[in-house]
């Protein structure tokens, strides 16, 4: 396992760079930033400890992001997603990720996302009613044991002009924050003991939260307009690296 002493200087320099970039970039466009962490993090931690470290780090992360939003926050799509979540988490920890189709989720992730930043104006965007986040959540829940990263997926249903980007950022880190809050008893479950790598989760926690507070900074001087292209572009390097990592597989 990789701990915190092995590594070099520099390369725990360039971790902790890497989080405060990839999370001002979740703060100010609502996503994206989860998904460049994990897989600038993959290059130095091996990825069967990656998945629960990452967790653990954004678990923290987006509670401090909501802090900042919170009375943005709509409970009436939040909690359904809290359901839905918590259902796909225990259903896949408890062993639906033995069958051979890890693929698919990622496949019909990829798509999803395509068809948010590509959508032809005549074609409708995703705009889910509050209770349909129940079914998000259990996407959400189960690609997030086997994945990592959530918020590509979460970021495909609030490219929605009825939602500000406050709300946006507000209730998409709530529900990014309560998956990640259950990889923890998961993974502990499955055998990870998150005790033996708490310095390095608490040092990428906290680069992570210096570029959270950045970010919401300049959240708070942002137009919608600016706001949704930043959004639709940190969908599009999501999508690019999910592809990539289809055909590198």
């Amino acid at each position: 396992m990789a701990e915190l002493g092995e590594f070099s200087s520099l390369t725990l320099g360039l971790l902790l760079l890497v989080c405060v970039i990839s999370a001002f970039i979740s703060a100010v466009t609502g996503g994206a930033g989860g998904i460049l962490m994990f897989a600038a993090l993959n290059v130095a931690i091996p990825l069967r400890i990656l998945v629960p470290i990452h967790g653990a780090v954004q678990l923290l992360n987006n509670l401090a992001r909501v802090a900042y939003v919170r009375d943005h926050i709509r409970w009436d799509m939040c909690i359904p997603f809290f359901i839905g979540c918590t259902l796909g988490s225990v259903a896949m920890t408890l062993g639906l990720s033995k069958l051979d189709w890890q693929q698919l989720p990622l496949v019909l992730l990829a798509g999803l996302i395509f068809y948010t930043v590509f959508r032809p104006k005549r074609l409708p965007e995703i705009r889910l009613k509050p209770l349909g986040f129940f079914w998000v959540g259990i996407a959400t829940g189960t690609l997030g044991i086997l994945a990592g990263a959530v918020d590509p997926l979460l970021g495909a249903f609030f490219v929605r002009k009825d939602l500000t980007p406050k709300e946006i950022v507000a209730n998409k880190s709530v529900m990014q924050a309560w998956c990640h809050a259950l990889k923890v008893p998961a993974f502990i479950y499955l055998g990870f003991a998150f005790s033996d790598h708490l310095g390095l989760i608490l040092l990428l926690t906290v680069a992570a939260v210096i570029g959270t507070r950045i970010g919401v900074t300049l959240l708070h001087r942002i137009d919608s307009d600016m706001f949704f292209k930043l959004m639709r572009v940190a969908l599009l390097v999501a999508g690019a690296r999910i592809v990539y990592q289809l055909f590198a597989q």
